[in-house]
């Protein structure tokens, strides 16, 4: 694992060219450009290269846990809480490491809820889940891959009480939830390579305020330059942005 250094503190501002597909913006006073792949540059002085594929005792089911049928292939995901997806990361800091998990709406890509915690328990991905499910109702179907976390007759009961069907990708195949992997490495290159952070508190922090930017100002070229908030709760795109 390696770390970026801490970015000086700035303010955050965005803005989308339509009439490409490269998107450029600001935050926290570094620079950013976006094209068909999720690609940053980031000013910290220092170029890092580090794997983000998950760690395998994150993707692991449990003996005696059930596994789930995959159920989004050649599935066209056309509209917000269709299908939402779930997935845990890790979260270096100054010493050690957190995990991170999140749940995101697919045709939007806003991430709905999420959590950091010490340990690879399945309570921080429950609790996620409850958040997404008061918040934002409920999915037709919610995929993850086979981790303990997300076998565990704990989630899987949140689920089913909800009468939400249940999606799992192959095992080891981790491709299979891209967007949320687009998501890691998006987080990853943009706040939390940028940092340092000394505490679990501090890397709360850090990533709250990136989410709420995320979410609400970031645009993405495959979401035709809206913001994920924009795509999720249909709201047009600014003239100002959108010129």
């Amino acid at each position: 694992m390696t770390n970026g250094r801490p970015s000086k503190p700035g303010g955050k501002q965005s803005s989308v060219n339509a009439n490409t597909s490269n998107v450029s913006w600001t935050f926290n006073g570094s620079s950013f450009r976006s094209s068909s792949g999720i690609t940053a540059k980031w000013i910290s002085g220092n170029s890092t290269q580090t794997s983000l594929k998950r760690t395998a005792s994150s993707s692991t089911p449990a003996p005696g846990h059930k596994i789930y049928p995959y159920l989004l292939r050649n599935l066209a995901v056309t509209r917000p809480n269709q299908v939402w997806a779930s997935d845990i990361t890790y979260v270096p800091m100054a010493r050690g490491f957190v995990y991170l998990v999140a749940i995101v709406d697919l045709f939007s890509r806003k991430v709905l809820a999420w959590r950091l915690s010490i340990t690879l328990s399945a309570d921080f991905c429950v609790e996620a889940l409850e958040e997404a499910l008061a918040r934002h109702g409920k999915p037709e179907i919610f995929n993850t891959d086979q981790g303990s976390q997300f076998t565990s007759t704990d989630f899987t009961k949140v689920l089913m009480d909800a009468e939400i069907a249940i999606s799992m990708d192959g095992k080891g195949a981790w491709r299979d939830n891209v967007f949320v992997e687009r998501l890691w490495r998006t987080i990853k290159y943009e706040e939390v390579y940028l940092r340092a952070y000394a505490s679990v508190s501090e890397a709360r922090a850090g990533i709250d305020r990136y989410l709420g930017f995320y979410n609400s100002r970031r645009p993405h070229s495959s979401l035709d330059g809206k913001t994920p908030d924009q795509a999720y709760f249909n709201l047009p795109v600014p003239e100002a942005a959108a010129a």
